[in-house]
């Protein structure tokens, strides 16, 4: 059953876009990951432009994180504050994101950016985790489990810096650049990538501001609603790369996946899901970089300009 895509463009199978956000959803659901950055790869291997693949990844993000807060704010697992610092730096940093997205479009080079910073962000984020995941396997079986834990946050010349905040539900009294900065950066991402920006949020507030495992997944979470949701909106309004009907189908596959994939997950050893998520991360990272490098089939085509 087919179904004609407005913004993209171009006819698509229905049940395959739902197993492609089944697919997507039940890793999410698995590895604990808002699967933005393996939805965008996998709609342009499809052959969705690169340009509504991202706008519309960002589209779907806001969905599932929205259901993800709720049950994090429950829990009193969010610092409103620290997610307020943060949203303001993203949402700044999502703006100058777009724009740039605009400008590259322009030129006609944003097919080859969003490539470009997924093999690179894809490669760094894959090889590290895998490596972890390597090494925490290898100390369980050597050492019969006994995984020493190191310091997850060591004071350091960051902390010396200007305008200090106390966040008293992270425990935290630092300086409101850094969490800033982190935002922005993160915001910029969500433009260009199309993704919440978890696998990158998570470990700075863990290892950068040094905030507690139990508050970070809650606080960047909140923090991706709105960023996201800014990316969503100023896309639709300066670039019209929104795919509504795709966002919807694969919202669909997504919520269904994600329910099987945390079942399934509770079964497996922490390690071991990231280790497979490490090499499921590196083996889409090789092949957008195969795909830039081989000479394409058809070495000129026609794209619709903008009007």
């Amino acid at each position: 059953m087919q179904i004609y895509l407005p913004i993209a463009e171009i006819s698509v199978n229905i049940f395959l876009i739902l197993g492609l956000g089944g697919g997507v959803g039940f890793l999410s659901g698995l590895f604990g990951v808002g699967g933005g950055f393996l939805i965008t790869p996998l709609l342009i291997f499809y052959g969705i432009p690169p340009a509504v693949s991202v706008a519309t990844a960002a589209n779907q993000i806001v969905a599932s994180s929205v259901s993800g807060v709720f049950a994090h704010w429950r829990r009193g697992n969010v610092d409103l504050k620290m997610g307020l610092v943060l949203l303001v730096g993203g949402i700044v940093g999502s703006t100058v994101g777009v724009w740039v997205f605009a400008w590259l479009r322009s030129l006609g080079q944003i097919d080859l950016v969003i490539s470009l910073c997924y093999v690179i962000f894809l490669g760094i984020i894959g090889g590290m985790m895998l490596f972890e995941a390597s090494r925490a396997i290898f100390r369980t079986r050597r050492k019969g489990g006994g995984i020493r834990r190191r310091k997850k946050h060591q004071h350091s010349y960051i902390h010396g810096l200007p305008f200090k905040m106390r966040f008293y539900r992270s425990g935290l009294y630092i300086s409101a650049l850094l969490p800033l900065v982190i935002g922005f950066f993160v915001g910029m991402l969500t433009a260009l990538m199309g993704v919440g920006g978890g696998f990158v949020m998570v470990p700075a507030m863990i290892y950068l501001l040094g905030m507690p495992t139990g508050v970070v997944i809650g606080t960047s979470l909140f923090q991706i609603i709105f960023v996201t949701a800014n990316v969503t909106f100023l896309q639709s309004i300066q670039t019209q790369t929104v795919d509504v009907a795709l966002a919807t189908l694969l919202l669909i596959g997504g919520v269904i996946g994600a329910q099987f994939g945390a079942r399934f997950g509770s079964r497996l050893k922490a390690e071991h899901l990231r280790a497979l998520l490490g090499l499921l991360v590196l083996s889409v990272c090789l092949k957008l970089l195969f795909d830039l490098v081989i000479e394409p089939s058809e070495l000129y085509s026609i794209m619709p300009g903008n009007l």
